[in-house]
C-alpha cells in the first residue's frame, strides 16, 4: 500500500511542477483514465494544463444523439 501512496505523491509533485493546481494534480494522480506522459508532453509543448486535460479526457460512454 505504501508503494501506491508513494507513486501518487510523485505524480502529484510532477503535475504541480508542470503547472497544474494542487487539487487537479491530486485528482489526475488518483485516476487512471488519462495518460500522464501524453499530458505532460502537451504541456511541455505549450498547451495550457486545463486544455491538455480536456484534450486527453476519455470520451463519454454513451454516443451523442443527433439533433
Amino acid at each position: 500500500m505504501r508503494a501506491i501512496e508513494d507513486l501518487n505523491t510523485w505524480r502529484v509533485q510532477l503535475l504541480t511542477r508542470a503547472g497544474f493546481g494542487e487539487a487537479q494534480a491530486r485528482e489526475l494522480a488518483d485516476t487512471g483514465g488519462i495518460d500522464l506522459h501524453a499530458l505532460l508532453d502537451l504541456v511541455d509543448r505549450g498547451c495550457p494544463p486545463h486544455l491538455a486535460v480536456r484534450i486527453l479526457a476519455p470520451l463519454e460512454d454513451e454516443p451523442r444523439k443527433k439533433r
